[in-house]
């Protein structure tokens, strides 16, 4: 996986740093250990394909004095590419908020940009959010508009964490509705603590070559609940938790049940995505520095360790000593971990959409 800049070259930075007149005595602020220290990542949608692939996209980590690490607002889909799709499949898709003329959300939301990024306070607290409108669209269905093929929504999602102190790390998860395709075809909002829906008519996000589906026998089983535990994230190995962990976000999982025209079951797809994760972590001797900042995040700073990096792939094929996305940075965005999907053979009947 990507890795954190070394200590040579941070090293490296702090004497250049101290050769430039007056800026080396503006340095007041000592930086956190990069390996124990306080901590926060953001990751705006991380795709779990059957078991192990994974797509990951760019995953922000606060820097090791106080600023901010921001998600650039040009990531706008996943899969954007055919490295991405490759792994995440060519059905499915995600719009993160942002969109041109045609909306694959239902009227009335508009488009905006997300806000996603990885804080250190002026502080040294650790904290993160990620804000957007998510669109799960299932471009197998062969709508017309983005807005037909559209299976899912989170309309004002937000999910935040902030470890102030071991005894006071707090996170939170909302959305303002949860937008599902119900048995009729039409696109209904469906509560705004999460959902539980058997027999929603959604393809898998790929197919298998020769494979002969029936649109109309395959269905999927969706469940959209909050992340509550580290483990649940999609994330890489660079992702660290510590003693003191808070951990916030909105997880789909999906088990499509892949039928053909007469109905026999010819495979089971499970797919899980995680929706906006954030994490912060402390170690259990944290103390926060008194306040004097200038508000959340500060004003954004040169990171001491780079925030994230340009999107990039890691074949599955790849050995240990390759598996480095080029480019400074700290997490790779758009990482690719193997492409298989785990292929079951289960049926289940439809039961009605139930809030959870």
């Amino acid at each position: 996986m990507t890795r954190f800049v070394t200590k040579l070259a941070a090293a490296t930075a702090a004497v250049a740093l101290a050769s430039v007149p007056g800026l080396a005595s503006a340095q007041t602020t000592q930086a956190v250990d990069e390996k124990t220290g306080p901590v926060s990542f953001a990751n705006v949608a991380s795709v779990r394909i059957g078991n192990p692939g994974s797509l990951i996209t760019e995953t922000q980590r606060s820097p090791l004095t106080p600023g901010q690490s921001k998600l650039s607002p040009d990531r706008t889909v996943v899969p954007r590419d055919e490295g991405e799709k490759n792994t995440f499949g060519d059905k499915w898709a995600v719009n993160l908020g942002r969109f041109g003329a045609q909306s694959p959300f239902p009227p009335g939301i508009a488009s905006r940009d997300h806000n996603v990024l990885a804080a250190l306070q002026q502080t040294t607290v650790p904290t993160a959010v990620a804000e957007s409108n998510y669109a799960l669209l299932d471009n197998g269905r062969g709508g017309a508009k983005p807005a037909d093929n559209t299976v899912l929504v989170l309309e004002g999602a937000k999910s935040a964490v902030d470890c102030s102190s071991p005894g006071k790390a707090t996170s939170s998860t909302s959305v303002g509705k949860i937008w599902v395709r119900d048995e009729t075809g039409a696109l209904k909002p469906s509560g705004a603590s999460g959902v539980d829906v058997k027999g929603l008519k959604l393809g898998p996000p790929s197919v298998i070559k020769n494979e002969n589906i029936g649109k109309d026998e395959t269905t999927s089983d969706l469940t959209v609940s909050r992340v509550t535990a580290f483990d649940q994230l999609i994330r890489q190995d660079g992702w660290r938790n510590g003693d003191v962990t808070a951990v916030a976000g909105w997880k789909v999982d999906i088990v499509t049940h892949v039928r053909d025209d007469a109905g026999k079951d010819l495979r089971e797809a499970r797919t899980t995505l995680v929706l906006g994760g954030v994490s912060c972590s402390i170690p259990k001797n944290f103390v926060a520095k008194p306040a004097g900042g200038t508000g959340p995040g500060a004003a954004p700073e040169q990171p001491a360790v780079p925030g994230t990096v340009p999107a990039g792939g890691i074949p599955p094929q790849a050995a240990d000593s390759t598996r480095t996305v080029v480019g400074l940075g700290l997490l790779g965005g758009g990482i690719v971990i193997g492409a298989a999907a785990m292929l079951l053979f289960r049926r289940r009947k439809p039961v009605p959409v139930r809030e959870k």
